[in-house]
């Protein structure tokens, strides 16, 4: 498997590690859109959130615990962050390994 996530959570590909988990690492995104922009995956391969729901439903709630401790550790709790994550070619996924985007430390566009 040539997954560059998976490398980035084995430390095989240096990163800039912002907080981590057991479950997840979260590293900053080298092309962000805002000047809070981290991403968030499993140090486990998963492709998607379809196959997290179904391998490893319980997985969602570590990811989700991490992307609210960036938060903190960012300074954007206060202010408001967004969290997204992308599924499938349609909606922008360029990465076949689950991650989350956290984003903020500026106002950020309404979505919709």
């Amino acid at each position: 498997m040539d997954c560059i996530f998976c490398a980035i959570a084995a430390g095989e590909v240096g990163a800039e590690l912002v907080a981590e988990s057991e479950a997840a690492v979260a590293f900053r995104d080298r092309e962000a859109t805002a000047p809070t922009h981290v991403l968030v995956i499993p140090r486990k391969h998963i492709a998607s959130v379809n196959e997290m729901s179904r391998q490893a439903p319980h997985l969602a709630t570590d990811l989700l615990e991490l992307c609210a401790e960036v938060a903190r550790v960012e300074g954007i709790v206060e202010s408001g962050y967004r969290v997204v994550t992308n599924v499938g070619d349609d909606a922008g996924q360029s990465v076949y390994h689950v991650h989350f985007h956290v984003l903020g430390g500026r106002k950020l566009r309404e979505m919709g």
